[in-house]
């Protein structure tokens, strides 16, 4: 196989990837950023049944495009810190509600 030959085989591979992923991105994701207030309501199963926990806090970062683009969310517990990472095109995720959108000047605010 010569390089032209990989170079063909790769563009084809790549070009199957994006037609695959393109049909499980959501369109119902609402634009946040970093800093905005937002709820997601995350589908948790136990067992053989399913409920709805929601998670509410400020979007600390968000990480990566397309298929395999996340975002964490940072809330404080009982005094306690606690983040949670979400894929953004999860089907785990039922919603995600923007409460506030927040004035910051850095993409990721690991300081809070």
């Amino acid at each position: 196989m010569n390089v032209g030959e990989r170079k063909e085989f790769f563009m084809r591979q790549n070009k199957l990837i994006e037609k695959i992923t393109a049909s499980q991105l959501r369109d119902d994701i609402p634009d946040f950023r970093a800093g905005d207030t937002v709820r997601v309501h995350a589908l948790i199963v136990e067992g053989s049944r399913e409920r709805v926990q929601m998670f509410e806090g400020i979007v600390i970062k968000r990480h990566g495009a397309g298929i395999s683009a996340t975002y964490t969310v940072r809330k404080i517990s009982n005094g306690v810190g606690v983040e949670r990472t979400f894929p953004v095109h999860s089907p785990r995720v039922a919603k995600i509600d923007v409460l506030r959108h927040g004035r910051v000047r850095r993409a990721k605010l690991y300081y809070l």
